[in-house]
């Protein structure tokens, strides 16, 4: 994106003309939020709609709530409203400033953010979404959980991103594998917590452990195993640690020929 896509003009659209990319980076309308901001909305204080002009229509790409919300106070009826109109983006460049926005609007999901980042062909992302689904798990942008993740499936995009760039391609798709040939993708066992600590487990120890025993170790006990003993240890330890203790002991069960020493 160039500095001459950040040109923009101020000027009233009335909200028929205006156009949402749903289809492509932007979330769905809520319409709980849309009578949450309608309830106390103020025009002397509300942030302009962001608009991109292209292929000569309107786009909205930072501000649909808030032009939804004055619509419901307008009895649903269309009506003009002022906007902050950008030339010469491209929809990957607004899908990019979509997930950089800040400002009276909700903090975006990072299922949302993510999916604008990807659609805008931002380099970090797309690198993690390939490693993602090189080992055939799918990003979940909706971020359900538990039960409502469905299988093969990453919801804890915040948590595992994080660890993509902190510890790299490698020993991310190597934890990522070592998780889907144990448990076949079964939702439980791609929680935030787990995929943390079978990504710290994998680096911190890389080289010394065995994939095969450790992958024959998790099978034997269930996906949610890591998670409700973590949450047993409470305060005992801090964080992801007590995740990745769960994981360390699977390995190590009774053995001491082969047990690792604890590193962390």
């Amino acid at each position: 994106m160039t500095d001459k896509g950040l040109f923009y003009e101020e000027m009233e659209i009335s909200t028929a003309d205006l156009r949402v990319p749903h289809a492509s980076y932007q979330r769905s309308l809520s319409v709980a939020r849309v009578r949450r901001i309608a309830q106390n909305f103020d025009e002397r204080i509300a942030n302009k709609p962001k608009v991109s002009y292209r292929d000569g229509k309107f786009y909205v790409f930072d501000g649909q709530h808030t032009i939804a919300a004055r619509r419901l106070r307008n009895n649903g009826e269309d009506l003009p409203v002022a906007c902050k109109v950008y030339y010469g983006l491209t929809e990957q460049d607004e899908a990019l400033l979509f997930a950089q926005q800040f400002g009276f609007s909700d903090v975006l999901t990072a299922g949302a953010k993510m999916r604008a980042l990807i659609y805008g062909r931002d380099p970090e992302a797309l690198a993690f979404l390939e490693a993602t689904e090189s080992v055939g798990l799918h990003l979940d942008y909706t971020q359900n959980l538990g039960e409502n993740l469905g299988e093969n499936r990453i919801g804890c995009i915040s948590t595992a991103f994080r660890a993509f760039q902190r510890v790299g391609r490698e020993s991310y798709t190597e934890a990522l594998s070592i998780l889907t040939e144990a448990w076949h993708g079964e939702p439980h066992s791609l929680r935030g917590e787990t995929v943390r600590a079978m990504i710290e487990f994998v680096d911190l120890y890389k080289g010394e452990f065995s994939r095969d025993r450790l992958v024959a170790k998790l099978q034997m006990v269930d996906p949610l195993t890591i998670y409700r003993k973590g949450q047993a240890m409470g305060v005992n330890m801090a964080g992801y640690k007590k995740y990745l203790y769960q994981v360390f002991c699977i390995y190590n069960g009774s053995s001491k020929k082969s047990a690792l020493p604890l590193k962390f």
